[in-house]
C-alpha cells in the first residue's frame, strides 16, 4: 500500500553547490550523517500549542465545489509546493522531473531533473517544499529515492535559465532514510517554526517503525541544513516523533498543530495529532486502541478510515478543518475541528468524480487545490489526467 544577512546565504550555497550531490555510504543514522548544530544555539524550538478549543469552531456540514481545472496532463504527480506569489510546482514521481505551474492560466514550465531519482514501485521524486527564505536563497527542497535509500536534497532554482536547465547542483542535506518498493513515505514540509519536517515510511520492514536509531516509520524534523532541530525529543537526532507504518500527509492548523495522515495495513488508515517523542503504536496497533487497552503507551490517532474508504496520502488546512486527499478511496475527506477534536464525523466529497487523489493544498485564500493520481500505475487514466483542481471550500 502506499502511504532556510542575504551574503553568508548565497556564499554557503555556492559552496555547497561546488560539493555537488553527495555520494552515499556509510550506515543509515538518525542524525544523517551530519554533526549537532552547536550547543547553546536555538534552531527554533517547536511551539507548544494549546490543545483547547477554538471559540469559532468550524459548522459540522461543510461544502466542496470545483471550480475550475488549473492544468490538465501531468504525469505521475506526487509533491506540490507553492511559490511566492501564488505559482506551483509539482514533482513527477516516476520521471523525477519538477514543473511549474502557473496559477492563473495553468501554462507548465520544466524546471529540470532531480539527479539520482531511481523510481520503483511506490518510489521516485516524492515530496518537494520551498524554503522559507525562498526570496534570498532560491532553494527548493525535495524527498527522493535513489538505488540505495531515501534522501532530501535542496537546489537552487534559477528561473532566468532556460526551461528544462532552471535547477542547479543538488546538495543533500539528509540521506539514509530506509527505501522500499513500498511505504517510502515522503512528503516534507516547512513548519511555522521554519524548520523542515518529513514524513517517512517503514519500507514494510515493520521493526523499524520503533527502533529510534531508524529513520524509518517516522516524522522527522530538521534545520533547512538537515541538522537535527533544537528541542527535538533527542539533541542529536532529527527523530520527531516515531512507530508510523507509513506517513503522507503533513499539515498545520491555525494553532501551529502538526497533523499527519497515515496508510494503515488492512483495517484503519489515520489522521494523526503528531507530538514530539510520541509513539504511534504501529506495528503493535493499527488505528485506535481497541478493547480497552488504556495505558499501552500508544496514541491513539484522531480518525480513522477504512482503508478501503481513505488509504490517505496529502492533506491541507484550510476553513477549521483539515482536508485529506484519498488513493483508493477515490474522495477528498473534510474534518472539522474544534482545538484538537472533531466538531462531527469526517465528509466525503467528490467520491469516484475524478478518481485517486494524491494532493490537496491550500491556495492561500481559503481555497484548495487538488490533484488527482490516475497515471500512477494503480488507477485508471482518464481524458487529460492528471490534473490539478481549483476548490472552493467551506
Amino acid at each position: 500500500m502506499q502511504r532556510r544577512s542575504q551574503t553568508a546565504v548565497l556564499a554557503a550555497a555556492s559552496l555547497l553547490l561546488a560539493a555537488g550531490c553527495s555520494s552515499g555510504g556509510g550506515a543509515p543514522t538518525a542524525t544523517g550523517g551530519k554533526s549537532a548544530a552547536p550547543k547553546g544555539k536555538s534552531s527554533g524550538a517547536p511551539a507548544t500549542p494549546s490543545a483547547s478549543p477554538s471559540s469559532t469552531a468550524p459548522p459540522a456540514k461543510g461544502s466542496v465545489k470545483v471550480t475550475g481545472t488549473l492544468t490538465t496532463g501531468l504525469k505521475s504527480p506526487w509533491g506540490v509546493a507553492v511559490l511566492p506569489g501564488g505559482d506551483l510546482l509539482v514533482a513527477s514521481r516516476d520521471t523525477g522531473k519538477i514543473v511549474r505551474v502557473s496559477a492563473d492560466d495553468g501554462k507548465t514550465t520544466e524546471l529540470g531533473s532531480v539527479p539520482g531519482v531511481d523510481p520503483g514501485g511506490e518510489g521516485g521524486l516524492l515530496g518537494i517544499a520551498v524554503s522559507p527564505s525562498f526570496g534570498v536563497d532560491r532553494q527548493v527542497y525535495a524527498y527522493f529515492t535513489t538505488a540505495s535509500d531515501n534522501r532530501i536534497a535542496r537546489m537552487i532554482y534559477d528561473e532566468k535559465r532556460r526551461p528544462g536547465d532552471q535547477l542547479g547542483a543538488p546538495d543533500t542535506i539528509l540521506r539514509g532514510i530506509p527505501k522500499g518498493q513500498i511505504h517510502n513515505g515522503g512528503r516534507i514540509a516547512f513548519g511555522p517554526d521554519k524548520m523542515l519536517y518529513a514524513g517517512t515510511g517503514e519500507t514494510g520492514d515493520t521493526g523499524l517503525a520503533q527502533d529510534k536509531t531508524s529513520l524509518g516509520g517516522k516524522v522527522l524534523r530538521m534545520t533547512p541544513d538537515g541538522q537535527p532541530a533544537h528541542g527535538n525529543p533527542s539533541a542529536d537526532s532529527v527523530v520527531y516523533d516515531y512507530g508510523h507504518r507509513n506517513v503522507q500527509g503533513l499539515a498545520w492548523d491555525d494553532d501551529k498543530r502538526l497533523w499527519a495522515s497515515e496508510f494503515g495495513q488492512d483495517t484503519w488508515d489515520e489522521l494523526n495529532l503528531i507530538e514530539p517523542g510520541k509513539n504511534y503504536g504501529w506495528p503493535q496497533e493499527e488505528g485506535k486502541a481497541k478493547g480497552g487497552k488504556a495505558g499501552s503507551g500508544f496514541v491513539d490517532p484522531v480518525e480513522e478510515w477504512k482503508t478501503k474508504d481513505a488509504s490517505p496520502s496529502g492533506i491541507a488546512y484550510a476553513k477549521g478543518s483539515i482536508w485529506m486527499a484519498s488513493l483508493r478511496g477515490e474522495r477528498l475527506w473534510r474534518i472539522a475541528l474544534d482545538g484538537t477534536k472533531p466538531v462531527a464525523a469526517p465528509q466525503a466529497f467528490l467520491k469516484g468524480t475524478y478518481g485517486r487523489l494524491r494532493t490537496v493544498v491550500a491556495a492561500g485564500d481559503g481555497s484548495l487545490w487538488l490533484v488527482t493520481s490516475n497515471t500512477d500505475g494503480r488507477g485508471k487514466p482518464r481524458k487529460g489526467d492528471d490534473r490539478i483542481l481549483r476548490l472552493k471550500v467551506s
